[in-house]
């Protein structure tokens, strides 16, 4: 493995399911118990109803592109040697619309509504990353 040179995540106890989860090549999603509403990033309470009754729950990882834009300066010494680079408003099957990556494509191939999925990046032994690409 290569030394992995941009930012890695800072894994707090309120994101660690989710990347424990990503180094098992698994994408969680936060649910509420009560109302059934989904999202990410993590929150200690339902964003619809307030409730507390959370729960972790495996996404299917498949979604389109809702939004994008791609980047034609480095802004963190990491990313210098990956210019241009594409960062993406994915939107799930399940509703939520995370940010990240399209890998495995050209970025003037990427189109909104574009079909995506997770793959899984193992950056270091430690911290898998999770990115999209073309489903």
């Amino acid at each position: 493995m290569s030394e992995y040179k941009r930012p890695l995540p800072v894994v707090t106890e309120a994101t660690k399911p989710h990347w424990e989860a990503a180094r098992e090549h698994k994408y969680l999603i936060q649910r509420c118990s009560d109302c059934g509403h989904s999202w990410f990033p993590p929150a200690p309470n339902c964003q619809r109803c307030l409730s507390s009754n959370v729960e972790w729950v495996e996404a299917s990882g498949r979604g389109e592109v809702y939004s994008f834009i791609v980047y034609h300066q480095g802004w963190h010494p990491g990313f210098a040697d990956s210019v241009p680079y594409n960062l993406a408003i994915i939107q799930l099957e399940e509703g939520v619309r995370v940010m990240n990556n399209i890998v495995g494509t050209d970025n003037d191939k990427i189109r909104v509504g574009m079909a995506v999925e997770v793959t899984f990046d193992d950056v270091t032994e430690e911290v898998t990353i999770p990115r999209f690409k073309p489903a």
